[in-house]
């Protein structure tokens, strides 16, 4: 356990961080499930766009779901389930890894019909998606494309919309979370609940209980590669949750044999650090720091959110901020979350 010292030290150091890096962190860190740190330094709020922690608590698990019942297996091609997609050789597991070859980011928000409803800009999406080029170079390129890819893989498996995909991996997984899209980009929470994110060039205002991620945004709010909020109870539930899946004592649907599967290294080292949907620490400047191993598993949040669950430490950080409050273009944070990761693991 912390002491109160260890906590004020931690405190302290984030606190002299902060200024022109982000308005603030909240941390939870779990040792052994227990609760070891829960902290607010600056200025926080109760509920954050968690961005490309999408990819993680809703995209990865919705694709073990479907691995688990048996719709899909590792050898499986995106033109196995969308028959008239027209590359005939990428590999779902090569989306997941993001070494598929397709292109990482195209901006579509500057292209699509603002006044058409998500559903109908979806099927806009996946004419264009069709349309996409691959070139494989043997590297993993994090993709969004290949996430959105995704999002019509499960849509097929299921015969399903992806709300309707998302509420029920969200009922199988985390039942009592208040993690939600918001769909046309209108919530019914008080807007003062959101952390306020960028003020948009190209939307003319501080966003704030709207995506942040110019793609999801023009979509309508919903996609597989970012569009959630939530809040740290609702991200914490998420790791353990997976915590839990790894060490088989979930009561979802996914079994330990396949959680593990999916956390362990999908490519080799040369090609990237991923595992089935999972960031692995890379060897220089992993933004969980210099102490996680290498077996730990997480993700990032182009908002200054992230999540890693190391298993050999059994010690879980979630870190959520709005540092795009500061610009986009404001690399400090990436500076600054490692070092969070440093001096949680040095104080224990």
């Amino acid at each position: 356990m912390y002491s109160d010292e260890q906590e004020n030290t931690l405190t302290d150091r984030i606190q002299a961080a902060l200024p022109d890096v982000t308005p603030g962190v909240a941390l939870r860190a779990y040792q052994s499930a227990e609760l070891v740190r829960d902290i607010r330094v600056g200025q926080t709020c109760p509920r954050y766009d968690l961005a490309s922690l999408t990819k993680i608590i809703f995209t990865q698990q919705a694709m073990m779901q479907a691995f688990e019942r048996g719709y899909w297996h590792l050898g499986t091609k995106v033109a196995d389930i969308l028959t008239d997609y027209p590359n005939r050789d990428v590999e779902i597991r090569e989306l997941l890894t993001h070494n598929s070859g397709i292109e990482w980011w195209k901006p579509f928000y500057l292209s699509l019909d603002p006044a058409l409803p998500w559903q109908a800009k979806r099927s806009w999406l996946y004419g264009e998606l069709k349309k996409s080029d691959f070139v494989k170079t043997g590297k993993s390129v994090y993709s969004d494309l290949g996430f959105m890819l995704l999002g019509f893989v499960l849509e097929q498996i299921h015969h399903k919309n992806l709300l309707e995909v998302w509420n029920d991996t969200r009922a199988a997984a985390y039942p009592r979370t208040s993690l939600e899209f918001h769909v046309e980009n209108r919530t019914a929470t008080a807007l003062n609940e959101f952390a306020p994110t960028e003020d948009c060039p190209w939307r003319k205002k501080v966003l704030r209980g709207e995506v942040h991620d110019d793609n999801t945004y023009a979509l309508g709010g919903v996609s597989t590669h970012a569009g959630l909020f939530g809040s740290m109870a609702d991200v914490s539930a998420f790791g353990l949750n997976l915590r839990a899946q790894l060490r088989g004592r979930g009561n979802g649907p996914v079994s330990q044999q396949t959680a593990q599967l999916f956390a362990a290294r999908a490519v080799p080292r040369e090609t990237g650090d991923w595992a089935l949907g999972y960031m692995l620490p890379s060897e220089q400047g992993a933004s969980c720091g210099r102490h996680f191993s290498a077996a730990s598993i997480g993700h990032t949040g182009f908002t200054g959110t992230s999540v890693w669950y190391d298993p050999q430490r059994d010690l879980l950080v979630v870190i959520l901020s709005n540092r795009v409050h500061y610009g986009r273009d404001n690399k400090a944070f990436l500076q600054l979350r490692p070092k969070i990761h440093d001096w949680i693991v040095e104080s224990l």
